[in-house]
């Protein structure tokens, strides 16, 4: 049995199909989440629980158990220091649930929003997080903030999904049910050979995020409601033009179609894959995360960058918070928002001769 175990790991590590296969129902390694008896070698495996937790689970929450091998390796999602996370691989850290002070608007710093803004709220006790204290569901949608956790968006068990997407159907033992598909995307692999997140390197977003999304939260930002801002909608040519030859608040006609691809406002299209750096068409699409990081930032509501300061520079002055970085690296620019809608022209800085 053991020589038949360390064949199994060994073609799992050859193929590079580790988490598929530690994952996959039928022909997957269940004691890596799950203890029969909360026992071995005549030690508790969970000495917080000495009856046991829902599930057989190994720790508390089912999060607990994804965050003790996806916390710092393995995508690293919940780091250790809110002020000094790693580079993101696209999805975004929940470290950032932690921070006391997301505000970097006027007078943020004496007004507080706490970490519960920064995202998606994890149920994950041995992170020090819990449900939304603000929010008690999805915000559009019907989701119970106190349920929320990995295994509402990700399949412990597996699927051939995008990121073990959940499709549609019922998931989490039956509370609540998902009516849109998975999205259709690539990723980087989520162990160190996957790089970074870069303009040429990143996640290839294909097809059907807006729509999973709302599987909680609803036609949220339905143009024909007061939230005025499209998702799932194709961007047309003017945006198109915009975002290809937007380089930035210093240069803002100097870009080029072939390499405007920026990671940080990323858009739907079946032919972007994880390496191009080529801009939109007319027909890629706008959602829910050209502007928003799936897990969480920095900033209030996930976003991207943040959106209360005038110039990107500004971000973190008033919290105190993690300042998420500039991609054009300039003390003038203004919000990413312009890299579609270029709301930024004479804002450029302009050297006069004085005689």
């Amino acid at each position: 049995m053991r020589r038949m175990f360390l064949l199994v790991a060994a073609i799992c590590f050859v193929f590079g199909g580790s988490a598929y296969a530690f994952h996959d129902a039928g022909v997957a390694y269940c004691a890596g989440c799950h203890t029969m008896h909360n026992s071995k070698d005549g030690a508790l495996v969970d000495p917080d629980s000495p009856n046991g937790n829902d599930w057989l689970l190994k720790d508390a929450t089912p999060s607990d158990v994804c965050l003790s091998c996806h916390a710092t390796s393995r995508g690293a999602v919940f780091t250790a220091d809110p002020l000094a996370p790693p580079t993101t691989k696209g999805g975004g850290n929940f470290v950032f649930l932690l921070e006391d002070n997301l505000n970097d608007g006027h007078g943020g710093a004496t007004n507080p929003i706490n970490g519960d803004a920064a995202g998606h709220n994890l149920n994950a006790p041995s992170k020090g997080v819990a449900g939304d204290g603000t929010l008690l569901s999805s915000p559009g949608g019907a989701f119970p903030s106190s349920e929320l956790g990995c295994s509402s968006c990700h399949d412990p068990h597996g699927n051939t999904n995008f990121r073990l997407l959940y499709g549609a159907g019922s998931i989490q033992d039956g509370l609540f049910t998902f009516t849109n598909a998975a999205p259709d995307a690539e990723g980087l692999s989520t162990g160190s050979s996957g790089g970074v997140e870069s303009n040429s390197n990143h996640t290839a977003y294909h097809s059907g995020m807006s729509a999973w999304c709302g599987n909680c939260h609803g036609d949220f930002h339905n143009v024909g409601s007061t939230m005025k801002h499209p998702t799932d909608h194709t961007l047309g040519a003017t945006i198109a033009t915009n975002y290809n030859l937007y380089n930035g608040t210093e240069d803002i006609t100097g870009g080029a179609a072939a390499t405007a691809y920026l990671a940080d406002v990323p858009f739907e299209d079946a032919a972007t894959t994880t390496t191009s750096t080529a801009g939109p068409s007319s027909t890629s699409k706008v959602m829910c995360l050209s502007c928003h990081r799936a897990h969480a930032s920095s900033a209030p509501n996930a976003g991207r960058w943040e959106f209360a300061v005038t110039l990107l520079e500004e971000d973190g002055v008033e919290s105190g918070s993690y300042a998420i970085p500039d991609p054009y690296n300039s003390p003038n620019q203004r919000s990413l928002c312009n890299k579609c809608h270029v709301k930024d022209v004479n804002d450029e800085i302009v050297t006069v001769v004085v005689p």
